[in-house]
């Protein structure tokens, strides 16, 4: 008896121990390997990945200068740049319909991202496309009309609803006329004074190769993708001069509540804002996981702000710890002295070790949900953007790296002895009455 139970015992433990190889092997091999590194002649960066066996492939770019360098006066000028490259919407569905995959164009304040793919077997034909943005881009009167128009009219018909207004105005309240002030994508009036030279300016002074980073990930070879990037993006213009890194520093904000009129709201929109920190700083995901804990305690500080919320926008230069929450009119007074109650205690105490573990925690569970629902190469391209460009480490890594003793720290770099930048979006003639004499009335600034 005693012989068969452990005969019993030792065939469960073997079959329990194949099953966790089984499942560790399947899981290592969806991990990405570190990238094969590669520099052109012209300083385009190359990070790659063969994926053998992999039908498609995935090609990301960025180039390193975003919305932070518009024209002045002329916001949205590189987001209009990223929309010229490829201006003809019968690209985008020939590279879905007869490459079998997608292009997608972005701009942000940091940089603007171009995301193909298609068939592995299509790869000189996907990077075709590329050279024909990049080294020879149609910024044709016509085609800079065409985007232009399209752009106002997505700007104009884009819902201006209060909670949009309220994160739009808090950042121009706390960084005025400093780039990340204004939205990527520009205003009505902004982009209508765009034109073709704005246009060919930015792309002489911006689009450069040795400002990019390209990530190739997919079913194709060393060899191969090498010839075909050298053939083609070699061409790709090499900056000649350096763009500067930094801006004049914007003035601190008002001390005052400002006041957006948004008529006919029937509840208001809160937002407080510190100035937060850059990308590379070694704080800033502390500070992401800051907002973790500033968010709970906001919650659980009152009723009024059950649905609050706290984020951390980090750029290339330090952005915004911005405060949050949508409140009934009559008590947007009271949850705004909560929300300031909440930043002042944590300035003097910081978060605690169970915050702290909680939020750790929180993050870390996000970061795999996220690996499970996206593409295995659009995460890892991501990942290995953020890697180069600002020489970080795994973001899970950097979480599990964090001690209660960096968000202390980080606490106090951003909430010690720093008034916060406060808007309140709503109907300004119910909001008046609750807020005294202390306040800015104005309306809203335009799209």
């Amino acid at each position: 008896m005693t012989n068969r139970i452990t005969r019993n015992s030792y065939f469960y433990y073997s079959i329990c121990l194949l099953l966790v190889t089984l499942i560790s092997t399947r899981a290592g091999a969806q991990t990405a390997p570190e990238p094969v590194r590669e520099q052109l002649l012209n300083g385009l960066t190359v990070l790659f990945w063969q994926r053998p066996g992999d039908p498609n492939v995935l090609i990301k770019l960025r180039v390193e200068s975003g919305a932070a360098f518009d024209l002045a006066g002329k916001g949205g000028t590189m987001a209009l740049l990223g929309d010229v490259l490829f201006p003809d919407p019968v690209t985008r569905e020939y590279v879905s319909e007869q490459l079998g995959g997608r292009l997608d164009v972005s701009t942000n304040h940091d940089a603007i991202d171009v995301t193909i793919s298609g068939r592995a077997g299509e790869l000189e034909r996907i990077v075709d496309f590329l050279r024909g943005a990049l080294v020879t881009p149609q910024i044709t009167l016509e085609n800079v009309a065409k985007v232009r128009e399209t752009k106002l009219k997505q700007l104009s018909e884009r819902a201006n609803s209060p909670s949009e207004t309220a994160d739009r105005e808090i950042a121009l309240r706390l960084f005025g006329a400093y780039p990340y002030g204004h939205p990527p994508t520009g205003t009505v009036e902004s982009v209508s004074k765009i034109d073709r030279p704005d246009l060919m300016f930015a792309r002489e002074r911006f689009l450069n190769a040795n400002d990019a980073t390209m990530v190739v990930i997919g079913g194709v070879d060393k060899l191969r993708l090498m010839r075909a990037l050298r053939q083609l993006l070699g061409p790709w213009q090499k900056g000649t001069h350096t763009v500067p890194a930094t801006f004049r520093q914007p003035s601190p904000a008002g001390a005052r509540v400002l006041i957006i009129d948004h008529p006919g709201a029937t509840t208001a929109e809160l937002r407080l804002a510190v100035r937060g920190l850059a990308r590379p700083d070694r704080d800033a995901e502390a500070a992401s996981l800051l907002a973790l804990i500033v968010r709970d305690r906001l919650r659980a500080s009152s009723s009024d702000l059950a649905t609050a919320f706290a984020r951390h926008e980090a750029h290339d230069l330090p952005g915004m710890f911005v405060l949050g929450a949508s409140v009934p009119s009559a008590l947007a007074s009271k949850a705004l002295s909560d929300a300031q109650d909440v930043i002042r205690s944590m300035a003097k105490t910081g978060p605690t070790a169970l915050e702290f573990e909680r939020a750790r925690e929180e993050m870390l569970a996000e970061i795999s949900r996220q690996a499970s629902r996206e593409d295995l190469r659009e995460a890892t391209a991501d990942n290995w953007l953020s890697m180069e460009i600002y020489q970080l480490m795994p973001p899970a890594n950097q979480i599990r790296n964090l001690s209660l003793a960096d968000v202390q720290n980080v606490t106090g770099r951003l909430f010690k002895d720093v008034a916060p930048a406060t808007i309140v979006v709503g109907n300004a003639d119910q909001l008046k009455s609750s807020f005294g004499g202390n306040i800015e009335v104005r309306g809203a600034k335009p799209k």
